[in-house]
């Protein structure tokens, strides 16, 4: 079944995107954004990613919006799947495509039975050190400023885990493998590793990301269906909470509201706050969402919808 994206705005809501290939999990993420703000006619929203995708990479990118950004921590701990597909016989700065071959290496001595044995040294735990062309953080800077000048510093390994990794397709000259593995597992430095324990290099042709914290690639949204039919994708704002009951508020409070002020239960013509979250309307316009707290006995601004006259 296609997913659709029904914008929660009250409690937020978890996406799952097959991320395109060349687009930065950053990008994609503003995509989002632009697409949701414009078909509901929000200013502002909360949103953010689950664990990064490098540009030349593909698959299930988590997205979150509201207050289920405070999930993406829980999301990026969880055990993920790759599919990648590697080059033997060559190796590169990067252990991808981002940058040109430096170095080739012949592969008459490569085997299905030399790989299969090769695959098996890295389960389990494994130290792994990040790749030069990497986002890790070094004195303040990301490591991939000093790798594009040139410049060699150091990079402490880390301890992860690889709970399986599996030989899917073979030849003399190229391999495609499945691994499911721990968070912060750079799938390129494993690709340059195993080329090393074969003797041939290797280098990271293609990468899917087919599975993490139990969502799959089948059934992710995809840029296409996004771009294409935004509208059976994205609810507008007042459908999308039509369950919410609703709170009428005076000029004077629609203005404090807009400025994101609480309002007081007493000064407000609803006597019944048993639910969690209201729709809140003006004298003609929906405002947004108000969150009702019985402790303090007010409303407060959970997500302001209309602009200020």
């Amino acid at each position: 079944m296609e997913q659709k994206l029904v914008l929660d705005l009250a409690d937020g809501q978890v996406f799952r995107f097959n991320k395109p290939l060349h687009w930065s999990s950053f990008n994609l993420v503003s995509k989002v954004r632009t697409m949701i703000r414009y078909a509901c006619g929000v200013k502002k929203i909360k949103i953010g990613h689950a664990g990064t995708l490098d540009p030349l990479a593909t698959g299930v990118l988590i997205v979150c919006t509201g207050k289920k950004t405070k999930e993406i921590d829980n999301f990026q701990y969880q055990t993920k799947e790759y599919v990648a597909e590697l080059a033997l016989g060559a190796t590169t700065p990067s252990f991808d495509l981002e940058t040109e071959v430096d170095a080739t290496y012949p592969t008459e001595h490569i085997t299905r039975e030399l790989v299969e044995e090769t695959l098996k040294q890295f389960l389990g735990e494994i130290q792994q050190v990040p790749p030069a062309f990497s986002a890790v953080k070094i004195n303040g800077k990301r490591a991939y400023e000093y790798a594009r000048k040139g410049q060699e510093v150091e990079i402490k390994p880390k301890t992860l885990v690889i709970d399986e990794i599996e030989l899917m397709e073979y030849s003399q000259t190229a391999i495609k493998i499945r691994v499911v593995c721990s968070k912060g597992t750079y799938i390129r430095t494993l690709v340059d590793d195993i080329g090393k324990k074969l003797g041939c290099g290797a280098v990271l042709m293609e990468l899917c990301r087919t599975e993490t914290a139990g969502f799959k690639l089948e059934g992710c949204i995809t840029l296409e269906q996004l771009e294409k039919q935004p509208e059976q994708l994205i609810l507008p704002a007042q459908q999308a909470v039509e369950q919410l009951s609703s709170i009428f508020v005076s000029d004077a409070q629609t203005r404090r509201f807009l400025n994101g002020g609480e309002l007081d239960f007493a000064r407000l013509k609803r006597t019944d706050f048993s639910e969690s979250y209201y729709k809140v309307f003006g004298a003609d316009k929906f405002l947004g969402i108000g969150r009702a707290d019985t402790n303090s006995q007010k409303v407060y601004v959970e997500c302001v919808i209309a602009e200020q006259d």
